[in-house]
């Protein structure tokens, strides 16, 4: 439960306040990961119907489960690739990348980045990584989650402003449990190095069809750059 206030939103939130939010996802991280049996721990957040929140109240959701996603199990395998050919982490190199072109960079502070991905799946799908390498949210300081939760209060201030208060699917991509696996000696055991926790955020603006369902490819009618260049320019009154 994110608020004891029944109808204020993530975005009307201070950032001490997200801050504490966000801190609650860390230690309920470190604590599940004391059982064994956990492989991962997915922390999400649904705003709004359409992106299938069942309860009004502001609050996230976590699941953990005793495999790894498929979904975060490709991220760690292209990344452990990356690492194989340029003993790089690629998620530091995509930051790189988009800093230098800046033009689908949505946000930036001393901490953390916002971009809209080139090739994006959805209107608005925006990126959020903390710029100083980490594979592990659980390792994030009190410091840097105070600073994510102003810049995020900032972003989905602009996002409910420029979109109308959308519904919204929030998903924290961070390395799985430590814990060793029998006969597998080698288990992701470059991590620290290949992998780098980020927030996926994807607005629920638009609808998957016959098209995407029967081809498996997306339709996007928004750029990233513009997306990124929307989100840059909208004024925001108040506080």
């Amino acid at each position: 439960v994110e608020t004891p206030d029944h109808h204020r939103a993530a975005a009307d939130c201070s950032p001490e306040e997200l801050a504490l939010v966000f801190r609650a996802w860390r230690e309920r991280i470190v604590d599940l990961r004391r059982d064994i049996r956990i492989r991962y721990v997915l922390l999400f957040k649904n705003h709004g119907r359409e992106a299938g929140a069942s309860l009004y109240h502001p609050h996230s959701q976590l699941i953990a489960t005793p495999i790894i996603p498929t979904v975060v199990v490709q991220e760690l395998n292209v990344a452990r690739e990356h690492w194989g050919h340029k003993e790089r982490c690629v998620f530091c190199d995509f930051i790189q990348q988009e800093r230098s072109l800046g033009d689908r960079v949505a946000l930036e502070t001393d901490r953390f980045v916002f971009v809209e991905p080139y090739a994006s799946s959805f209107p608005f799908e925006t990126w959020i990584f903390p710029k100083t390498h980490s594979h592990d949210f659980a390792l994030a300081s009190d410091a840097n989650l105070l600073e994510l939760g102003r810049v995020m209060r900032d972003f989905l201030r602009r996002i409910r402003t420029l979109l109308s208060d959308p519904p919204y699917n929030l998903i924290l991509h961070t390395a799985p449990s430590p814990h060793p696996r029998p006969g597998q000696p080698q288990y992701w055991t470059t991590i620290e190095y290949d992998f780098h926790w980020h927030i996926e955020f994807v607005p629920r603006i638009t609808r998957i069809a016959g098209f995407e369902w029967g081809s498996g490819y997306a339709i996007n009618p928004t750029p990233p750059e513009e997306a990124a260049r929307f989100l840059r320019e909208v004024t925001l009154e108040g506080s």
